[in-house]
C-alpha cells in the first residue's frame, strides 16, 4: 500500500522528493531576484563607479544589463511558483552570463564563481527532475 489509502486511492500528499524540488526551486527563485536586483542598482546607477551608471556603459553592457534587470525578476516568479516556465527563463539567464563571462570575457570581464553557480544549479535541477521522474515511473507500477 505504498501511497494509496484505504480506498485504494493514491494519496495527494507530497513526497518528500517533492519538498526537496520545490525548496530548491525557492532558493533559486531567491537568488535569480537578488540577481535581478543587481542588475537593477547598476542601471539605476545607485552605487558609485563608472559602469554602475547606465550612461557611461559601453553598449554592450547596457544592452546585457537592461535584459538581465528584466528577466531576472520574471525567471524568479516562474521558480517561485514552481512553474515550467521560470526554469526556462532562468535557463536565459544562465546561458547569456555563461555567454557574458565565458566566452566574451574581453567585453565582460570573468566571473568563474557566477559559471560554476549556473552550472551547480543545472546539474542539481537535472539530477532533481530525473529523481522526480524515477520516483513517479515507480509509483506507477
Amino acid at each position: 500500500m505504498n501511497g494509496e489509502t484505504l480506498s485504494g486511492l493514491t494519496s495527494s500528499r507530497p513526497s518528500q522528493l517533492d519538498g526537496v524540488y520545490s525548496g530548491f526551486h525557492r532558493a533559486i527563485a531567491l537568488a535569480c531576484l537578488t540577481m535581478g536586483l543587481f542588475y537593477w542598482v547598476r542601471l539605476l546607477g545607485f552605487y558609485p563607479g563608472l559602469m554602475w551608471r547606465f550612461d557611461l556603459m559601453p553598449v554592450h553592457w547596457q544592452v546585457a544589463s537592461v535584459i538581465l534587470a528584466v528577466i531576472y525578476p520574471f525567471a524568479s516568479v516562474g521558480l517561485w511558483l514552481i512553474a515550467p516556465w521560470g526554469a526556462v527563463i532562468w535557463f536565459l539567464c544562465a546561458a547569456a552570463e555563461v555567454v557574458m563571462y565565458g566566452a566574451m570575457p574581453d567585453l565582460f570581464g570573468d566571473n568563474y564563481p557566477l559559471i560554476g553557480f549556473h552550472l551547480m544549479v543545472a546539474v542539481s535541477y537535472g539530477a532533481l527532475r530525473f529523481a522526480r521522474y524515477r520516483s513517479k515511473r515507480r509509483a506507477m507500477h
